[in-house]
C-alpha cells in the first residue's frame, strides 16, 4: 500500500486492513487479495487454477548426414541410410502415414563465401525424416532406441522430440471455473475478516493459459508431462 493509499483510509481501518490483507493473501491455493478499497467498497483478488496433463502429440525429427568428396557416392550412402531409418521406424511400429520424408539438403563447402577448414569434406548431404503421431509413449520408447541406428552407421543429429498438448479447449471451461472459485474464496475470507459482506462481481479478467513443463527444471517443448496454468482476476463489490 502506497503513502497516498494510507491517506485515503482512517487510521483504524488502515491498521485493520494490514492484518486482514495478510490473512486474505494466504487464502486458498493461488487465491490472494491484491487490492482492497473500502472507500469504493470493493476488493480485487486473484485465483489460480493448475492441472497436470500429458502431451497427446509427439513430433520426432530424425536428421542424418553423410559427407565426402564424391557427390554420387555421398548420395548413394544417404539413400542407404534413409532405407535404414525407414526400416527402423517400421520395426518401431509406425504406420507410413505418420512418417514424412523431408527435403534433401546438399552443401558444397567449396562454394561457401568463406574458406572451409583444412580436411573439410567437399560435400555434405543431409536428410530429415519426421515422425508425427499421437502415440506419445511409443515416441518416448523410440528415442531410447536410437542408438540402434548409430550402430548401423547412421550419423544422427540427436534432436529430442517435441511433445504437444492439443486438448486445451477440453479443460478450459473447468479450469476457468476453478480459478474463479479460488478468487471468490479469497474474497469471501477477506470480506468475513473485514466485516463487510461480499457483493456481486464488478469486473473479471482472465489471464492467458500457460502450458509449462511439469517440473520447473525441464523444457516445456520436450517434456512429456506438462502443467496447465491460468489466473483469473476478479473485483467484487463489498456491501
Amino acid at each position: 500500500m502506497t503513502a497516498s493509499d494510507r491517506n485515503l483510509l482512517p487510521p483504524i481501518v488502515f491498521g485493520g486492513l494490514i492484518a486482514v490483507g495478510l490473512i486474505g493473501a494466504g487464502v486458498a491455493i493461488g487465491g490472494g487479495v491484491i487490492n482492497a478499497q473500502t472507500g469504493n467498497r470493493q476488493v480485487t483478488v486473484r485465483g489460480l487454477a493448475e492441472r497436470n496433463v500429458t502431451a497427446d502429440l509427439a513430433i520426432l525429427p530424425l536428421r542424418f548426414t553423410v559427407a565426402g568428396e564424391d557427390l554420387p557416392a555421398v548420395q548413394t550412402q544417404i539413400d542407404a541410410d534413409l532405407t535404414r531409418v525407414r526400416t527402423f521406424l517400421t520395426q518401431q511400429g509406425y504406420a507410413d502415414d505418420t512418417v514424412t520424408i523431408g527435403r534433401l539438403e546438399v552443401t558444397d563447402t567449396q562454394s561457401q563465401s568463406y574458406a572451409p577448414s583444412p580436411g573439410t569434406p567437399r560435400y555434405v548431404v543431409a536428410q530429415t525424416v519426421t515422425v508425427r503421431t499421437t502415440d506419445v509413449a511409443r515416441v518416448a520408447q523410440t528415442e531410447r532406441a536410437l542408438n540402434d541406428l548409430v550402430r548401423q552407421g547412421v550419423l544422427l543429429d540427436f534432436t529430442p522430440p517435441t511433445y504437444v498438448f492439443t486438448k486445451l479447449n477440453d479443460i478450459r471451461p473447468a479450469m476457468i471455473a476453478e480459478a474463479t472459485a479460488s478468487a471468490r474464496s479469497g474474497a469471501e475470507q477477506f470480506a468475513e475478516d473485514a466485516g463487510a459482506p461480499l457483493g456481486p462481481i464488478r469486473q473479471a479478467t482472465q489471464g492467458s493459459f500457460e502450458i509449462l513443463a511439469r517440473e520447473d527444471v525441464d523444457n516445456e517443448a520436450t517434456s512429456l508431462e506438462k502443467r496447465v496454468r491460468v489466473v483469473a482476476t476478479v473485483t467484487y463489490q463489498l456491501r
